[in-house]
């Protein structure tokens, strides 16, 4: 985790434990802030009053408002990831469609709950390579995912499966942002339609 952090741009790491609680209670409140004004908006002046922490403490973790936001990016996919995989360990899906209905599942029940992630998910705009620096943020959550999924994914060729997942992700990516600018909570016909296509085309290119 501390790892994908740094890629947000961090100048450190809580090692202590009050210094921990500040640097969640910064995320919380940015994540608020997004909400609430947005994106554009969104200033580290008002973030730090919010979580009642010193600007300069901020300074101390953040280098600017996008490593700030960077960082909230990779605790949604961190987060993300926990949720999916202890899903996948509880109820052992053996097949496309099982995890295909895990992982859209919990991305939309994050997108639906999780204050801030309907405006920065695992990115912002102009935030390529928030997740990694040498991959653009969809590459590297595939990336991730496919980990959690290797007993289907374990015997393709890398190359072919990097396309692959990359092309599930940007539908994905593409079909879930329609449906939750269509309805607040997720048009429950696109989100279907989402899972359709990703099993149709994952169960052909994986078998």
């Amino acid at each position: 985790m501390n790892q994908d952090r740094n890629a947000g741009a961090l100048r450190r790491m809580p090692v202590q434990k009050r210094s921990a609680e500040r640097f969640e209670r910064l995320l919380d409140a940015c994540a608020q802030l997004l909400d609430e004004v947005g994106y554009a908006a969104v200033t580290t002046k008002e973030v730090a009053r919010r979580a009642d922490v010193p600007i300069g403490t901020l300074y101390q973790f953040f280098s600017d408002r996008e490593g700030l936001i960077g960082a909230l990016a990779v605790r949604n996919l961190e987060s993300f990831l926990a949720r999916v995989e202890g899903r996948l360990e509880r109820e052992k899906p053996e097949d496309v469609p099982g995890i295909v209905d895990v992982t859209i599942d919990e991305f939309v029940t994050m997108r639906r709950t999780i204050t801030g992630f309907g405006v920065v998910d695992f990115g912002a705009v102009g935030q390529d390579h928030v997740l990694d620096p040498s991959l653009d943020n969809n590459t590297a959550v595939a990336g991730r995912l496919r980990s959690l999924t290797a007993s289907l994914t374990g015997a393709q060729d890398d190359a072919e499966l990097e396309i692959t997942l990359r092309v599930a992700l940007e539908c994905a990516d593409s079909v879930l942002q329609l449906a939750f600018r269509t309805d607040p909570q997720g048009d429950a016909r696109l989100i279907a339609e989402c899972k359709r296509v990703l099993n149709s085309y994952l169960t052909d290119r994986l078998r």
